[in-house]
């Protein structure tokens, strides 16, 4: 519903469907993944607490009120200077006027309103249109930690080991060692989405993905047997 860093946009119909009626995101974000397969009980997870408190303001809104904010601004407005009606408006709009942030932007960015004018308004558009979809969501502020293990599909898209220090809530807050012993012991479906340099999961090719800043080849574990058991080295 808007472009998070490390957002699986344009990966997430490479992953295996989900085989449970409930999808439980551990390292939420922007939820690719669920909002592919809305119409399941959804549970989204995260520690950064600007994520979980746009979602839940997000599932309060009409489209009225998504579209009643700006839609075309010039390069370099500062959102201090526009009159928001609460933080969650103000951090959902920061992420809007920016590119796959990793915190919400505090100011419209050139590349984007001098290259793509039509690009906020686009968007404040595309996320309009889906609020229909997270009605029925679920959103909790917390650490993997202490979720409920139980019988569903878990979509575990953390911090990657190498190329995840940008967020918030960093790799270098994680344990790798702990999350794998974690992941093994989930109860249902488990997908695990990092890169090839990746050592903490035997993680297999995906996908060959086309970055910001550069190309890498995104890899899965999963307890699930799926064609990509069959490790496809024409990624490497």
């Amino acid at each position: 519903m808007w472009s998070y860093y490390g957002s699986k946009t344009s990966l997430v119909k490479h992953y295996p469907l989900p085989t449970h009626d409930k999808i439980i995101e551990p390292f939420a974000g922007a939820a690719k993944y669920s909002l592919s397969y809305f119409e399941k009980e959804v549970t989204l997870v995260d520690k950064y607490d600007v994520i979980i408190n746009i979602w839940k303001w997000l599932q309060n809104c009409s489209y009225n009120d998504i579209m009643g904010l700006p839609r075309f601004l010039d390069f370099g407005v500062k959102l201090d200077d526009i009159k928001f009606d609460c933080q969650e408006q103000k951090d959902f709009y920061g992420f809007i006027v920016g590119c796959g942030a990793e915190k919400p932007r505090r100011a419209t960015i050139k590349r984007k309103t001098i290259d793509r004018p039509n690009h906020i308004n686009f968007n404040l558009k595309k996320c309009a249109d889906q609020l229909y979809k997270i009605k029925h969501w679920k959103f909790i502020c917390g650490d993997y930690l202490d979720i409920h293990n139980e019988n569903a599909t878990w979509f575990v898209d953390p911090p990657y080991q190498f190329g995840g220090h940008s967020y918030v809530c960093s790799n270098k807050k994680i344990n790798f060692h702990s999350l794998s012993e974690w992941v093994k012991d989930l109860k249902g479906q488990v997908i695990v989405c990092e890169n090839t340099k990746a050592d903490w999961l035997p993680f297999v090719p995906l996908v060959n993905n086309r970055g910001s800043l550069f190309n890498t080849t995104e890899a899965i574990w999963t307890n699930y047997h799926t064609h990509f058991n069959n490790v496809q080295t024409q990624l490497f």
